[in-house]
């Protein structure tokens, strides 16, 4: 019996045919304006915000809320979260309320007139260039993502049961300070300065 192999699955890029590919998936499939590349970029603050942090501080939030997250992406060593469109005007209030306002954070939102790189779709190669963006969970064309995305409960964009953008916004601070400090006590305490008046004493 012969068998046969499929001829391979077109790569989608950043340039040419392969780019307008990757352009139509989101364009067409899940209805996100795109800005062409290289790279494609997707654009925040119509259909989606994102949070972004970094991936160390990100997979510390996806055990924390396990599947109360939308889509989820890795590019390099940042992490980023979607969420309903108009969250990141709702950041800053939230980490306040929240009483991590004043702390340095690394969380930052992109909102209205934001730019995200493309994650290349499921199941397709790519160039496997070392921190290129990926996704860790995917949206699904043909569904309606918004619906899934962390969102206040009330307001324009909530629904009772998306899941809870407070909650997110949560586990995403204290991980993100978690983070920080860990990463403070591998560098160690700071040299201590000695003072030219204990060796003038002396």
């Amino acid at each position: 019996m012969a068998f046969t192999v499929p001829f391979p699955r077109t790569p989608f890029g950043d340039d040419g045919a392969a780019g307008g590919g990757l352009v139509r998936w989101y364009e067409r499939g899940l209805g996100w304006a795109t800005v062409p590349g290289p790279p494609v970029q997707l654009v925040t603050g119509l259909r989606f915000d994102v949070l972004e942090l970094p991936a160390v501080a990100g997979r510390g939030v996806l055990r924390r809320v396990g599947a109360g997250t939308g889509p989820v992406a890795l590019m390099g060593r940042r992490m980023r979260l979607l969420v309903a469109a108009g969250s990141a005007e709702e950041l800053p209030g939230l980490l306040d309320w929240l009483e991590w306002g004043g702390i340095s954070l690394d969380l930052v939102a992109l909102g209205t007139d934001g730019r995200m790189t493309a994650p290349l779709p499921p199941g397709h190669g790519g160039s496997g260039a070392p921190g290129a963006a990926v996704w860790l969970r995917a949206p699904e064309p043909g569904r309606e993502v918004e619906s899934s995305l962390p969102a206040l409960r009330s307001g324009p964009w909530g629904r009772a049961d998306a899941p809870c953008l407070v909650r997110l916004v949560a586990a995403a601070a204290a991980e993100c300070h978690r983070a920080r400090l860990l990463s403070a006590r591998a560098c160690g305490p700071a040299p201590q300065q000695l003072s030219p008046q204990r060796f003038a004493s002396s």
